[in-house]
């Protein structure tokens, strides 16, 4: 493995293994699952080892082993017991744990493995919402309690995109739009999150629609154009972290002005941004959804 994280401190494994700081010390003292070691300053720490054998243990545990059991494993037969178990159930659990460790390592290798694994069994949309969509709200929680760099951050989502890509220029290929309707999916200004809008994108092609997919950090004033082209258009956009919540409603209302203008253009739009918004004082033409799942029903 690719160690350039290969210490973490004892929140780190709460947070990566979903299993309370508080526990895994009983089960450290009282049947010697984990063995730390310490800094010079006597503060405690746990390697990638560590790590991957909680994750296996904590597995277990979720299929019903108790940790007494568990504990009279070998570190070889733990995690030979969890690829029977995973083999049996094809666990998302399993996956996701492989997915993270692969994230923590920048392992493009252990990534690709496990989702060609995945891709015998699931389809690409219920790898995406079954698989990614949970890995990606992990990885949100990890980034934000510091347990993982942008740069981990970057290099797992850099490779889903891929897959995403990879999935709609398959669809692409074989699929010709044969409904009137025109979907133009970008983010704002300085909004590079673009996961979600992706995937929606494969929806809209793999339904027959026309998408026309502008991406990331795209200005308003750029949009003009396609009214030009397209007599009845639907945006979407991705508000993760911009605009910022003083300007959203600003935004929001500069977009039916300069865009919508009563025509029979929409937009649609979800986000944790939202959140700040009241959803009761937007125009008609503006449409707000929870989920990706929610706005793929839409259509």
């Amino acid at each position: 493995m690719n160690n350039i994280k290969s210490n973490f401190s004892i929140k780190d494994l709460e947070n990566l293994s979903g299993i309370k700081a508080h526990t895994i010390r009983i089960w450290e003292k009282r049947y010697n699952l984990l063995e730390p070691e310490r800094t010079d300053t006597n503060i405690r720490y746990y390697s990638l080892s560590n790590l991957q054998k909680l994750l296996n243990i904590s597995y277990l545990n979720g299929n019903g082993y108790k940790i007494s059991k568990i504990a009279t494993l070998s570190d070889d037969e733990i995690p030979k017991l969890v690829k029977e178990i995973a083999a049996n159930e094809n666990s998302k659990n399993y996956v996701i744990n492989a997915l993270k460790l692969a994230m923590l390592n920048y392992d493009q290798t252990l990534f690709y493995s496990t989702y060609e694994n995945l891709i015998k069994e699931k389809s690409f949309q219920e790898i995406f919402y079954d698989v990614f969509i949970p890995l990606l709200s992990d990885i949100g929680i990890l980034w934000q309690t510091d347990t993982i760099t942008p740069a981990h951050e970057h290099f797992i989502s850099t490779l889903i995109r891929q897959k995403i890509l990879v999935n709609t220029e398959v669809l692409q290929s074989k699929t010709t739009a044969n409904k009137n309707r025109t979907f133009v999916l970008f983010l704002p200004d300085n909004e590079i999150h673009e996961l979600g809008l992706m995937y929606i994108n494969y929806e809209l092609i793999k339904n027959g629609y026309t998408s026309i997919f502008l991406g990331a950090s795209v200005p308003m004033s750029s949009l003009h154009d396609i009214l030009s082209y397209h007599y009845e258009v639907t945006f979407i956009s991705y508000f993760t972290v911009k605009p910022e919540i003083d300007a959203i409603i600003p935004y929001l209302e500069d977009f039916d002005d300069k865009i919508l203008k009563g025509n029979y253009h929409q937009f649609w739009i979800l986000g944790p941004m939202l959140q700040y918004v009241d959803l009761n004082t937007l125009p008609k033409s503006i449409k707000t959804f929870k989920t990706i799942n929610s706005i793929v029903k839409e259509i």
